[in-house]
């Protein structure tokens, strides 16, 4: 079995809030698996997000070996500098998106993961194949609702 996993994720969202998406490409020689899914009214952040953790919730094992590729500072800074574990131990106070994180910590903590930061728009082959699922998925017809987002802004 294989547990070195490539995860190549990225989020949109037209309007900062408005309709938005997520893309996530996973490789695993000789697999390759695509996700997206669409949302009414949420952020790229969110989504941003969302595309690492539907990537990690993907995996069917525990103790994977992840690189993930994203092109999102927000997600890649607050993993590999440690702020979000700062965030968890203040219970995500005065912070964005506590639910996404929450959901995000209980995955990763069941992996050996990486980060790498890529440049947006910048010719990487899957992190522009994530970007055409994410805006593809925030214009479909099947919008979901980010019950996250939504329940915070109230």
């Amino acid at each position: 079995m294989n547990t070195d996993i490539t995860i190549y994720t990225d989020g949109a969202a037209q309007g900062n809030p408005g309709k938005g998406g997520y893309g996530v490409v996973l490789i695993s020689p000789p697999f390759r698996k695509e996700l997206s899914e669409g949302f009414r009214l949420t952020t790229n952040n969110r989504m941003e997000l969302l595309a690492v953790i539907k990537g990690l919730e993907a995996l069917k094992y525990d103790g994977c070996h992840v690189t993930i590729y994203s092109d999102s500072r927000y997600v890649v800074d607050a993993v590999s500098k440690g702020w979000v574990f700062g965030w968890e131990k203040k219970g995500f106070r005065e912070k964005k998106n506590p639910d996404l994180w929450r959901r995000f910590l209980f995955v990763y903590r069941r992996h050996d993961v990486r980060f790498v930061w890529v440049k947006g728009h910048d010719g990487n082959p899957e992190n522009e194949r994530c970007d055409r699922l994410a805006v593809a998925a925030a214009n479909s017809g099947n919008l979901q609702e980010d019950t996250g987002y939504t329940a915070s802004q109230e």
